[in-house]
């Protein structure tokens, strides 16, 4: 098989760079070896949230100038960076995900355990404030579902009390439902989901009013509209109230959601997807990567003009952490210097780990190197990459969806 391009990896990197490629008219594939870190997504994408351990919220660009010139968005270039993520709403639009925000401040999200974190991009119908301000004096409903223990009413009612709102909390049933309470461990929100369709959804709207009369808003769990917004925009077309959603532990609807709807999209593009399938090796005709092999295609080689790896951190496997070493799988790329295993940690839990910014080296093009030789043809995205602590600076998904866009601005050009 020969493609123009092909993508390794099928999270929300490689979906991105894919869905580019594919619409610029490139013959593109995607190999994805299944779940991806947007299973556990909150519904919200970052750009860059905090710095040298302050919250940020007004100009995060300005502030991204800070950044140590080894930084992704400062290799891309931070007035070159906001033209890419300029782009992302609109994409994610096209793909059927409406979200909201914007690169001139930050607004605040709502965290599952009732901390409000800074956020670049929501999904439209979730929990969002452009200040603090805007909770204080409000009344909130938190309406869960009678038996679902993934989602938690105590600590949302306790951040939210914190801002000077007042909440009420309550579950509610219906009998659509009955079928999952026959075992407590089928109570998961993607479970959920799947019942959670036409009249289930009047049944839940109707429930939801009663529980939450005399609020202001409603606050309920993400567990409806894994496979589309329809379920979404039916129950909030009912509610005497705005409803907000707020992300459940794992698995993330709304994360199936995107992923479904990202691939769903290159497919109708035109696109190949093939799912359930790893990279095990490249072929290399000097400083060009020719051919891929993978595990389910055997020794039938996969080839293309160019390719983008995004197969993530030590999460997804795109690094592997033994005794001795840290390292990339697939091709065996050149890592940032990890040292002796006792330096890849701090002691204190709490403070920057230094395992978190490994990654592979690259030039400014985000090419990676092989024994200290840049690969012409192969560009890597997101977690991959090293120079920053996605945990730390809140800038995981600015990053990955940024890269992603130039690496798709580089093969289609």
């Amino acid at each position: 098989m020969r493609f123009d391009n092909i993508i390794i990896g099928g999270g929300l990197s490689g979906l991105i760079a894919a869905v580019v490629s594919q619409r610029a008219g490139k013959k593109t594939a995607i190999i994805s070896a299944g779940q991806s870190a947007l299973h556990f997504w909150s519904g919200s994408f970052e750009f860059l949230g905090n710095i040298d351990g302050n919250m940020v919220i007004d100009h995060p660009l300005m502030e991204a100038e800070r950044l140590p010139d080894s930084h992704p968005y400062k290799k891309i270039g931070i007035p070159h960076t906001a033209e890419l993520l300029s782009k992302v709403a609109p994409l994610l639009q096209e793909a059927g995900i409406k979200v909201k925000g914007s690169l001139e401040r930050n607004h605040y999200r709502l965290t599952p355990m009732g901390f409000l974190k800074p956020a670049w991009l929501t999904l439209d119908e979730y929990f969002m404030a452009d200040h603090p301000s805007q909770i204080e004096g409000k009344k909130y409903a938190i309406v869960n579902i009678a038996g679902y223990i993934d989602f938690y009413p105590n600590f949302l009612r306790n951040g939210l009390d914190k801002h000077g709102a007042s909440c009420t909390i309550s579950a509610i049933d219906i009998p659509q439902l009955a079928p999952l309470r026959k075992s407590t461990t089928e109570m998961r929100a993607t479970n959920m989901s799947r019942f959670l369709r036409n009249d289930a959804v009047d049944s839940l709207a109707k429930e939801i009013n009663m529980a939450s009369r005399g609020a202001d808003e409603a606050i309920v769990p993400a567990v409806l509209g894994m496979f589309s917004d329809e379920p979404v925009r039916r129950l909030r077309n009912q509610i005497d109230r705005p409803v907000n959603f707020i992300a459940t532990t794992p698995a993330s609807v709304p994360g199936v959601r995107c992923q479904l709807s990202l691939r769903d999209y290159f497919i109708r593009l035109g696109g190949t997807f093939i799912p359930g399938d790893t990279v095990k090796k490249g072929v290399f005709d000097g400083q060009r990567l020719k051919r891929v092999y993978t595990v389910n295609f055997g020794d039938m080689p996969i080839e293309a003009d160019n390719f983008v790896i995004c197969t993530g951190s030590f999460f997804g496997h795109g690094l592997i952490a033994n005794i001795d070493r840290i390292y990339e799988p697939i091709f065996g790329l050149d890592l940032n210097e990890t040292g002796d295993r006792t330096k890849w940690y701090d002691k204190d839990f709490f403070s920057p780990q230094p395992y978190m910014g490994t990654g592979v080296t690259t030039d400014s093009e985000f090419r990676p190197s092989l024994n200290g030789h840049t690969i012409e043809n192969l560009y890597a995205t997101g977690a991959l990459l090293a120079g920053f602590n996605a945990l730390k600076e809140g800038s995981g998904a600015g990053i990955t969806l940024a890269t992603a866009l130039h690496a798709a601005s580089k093969i289609c050009s």
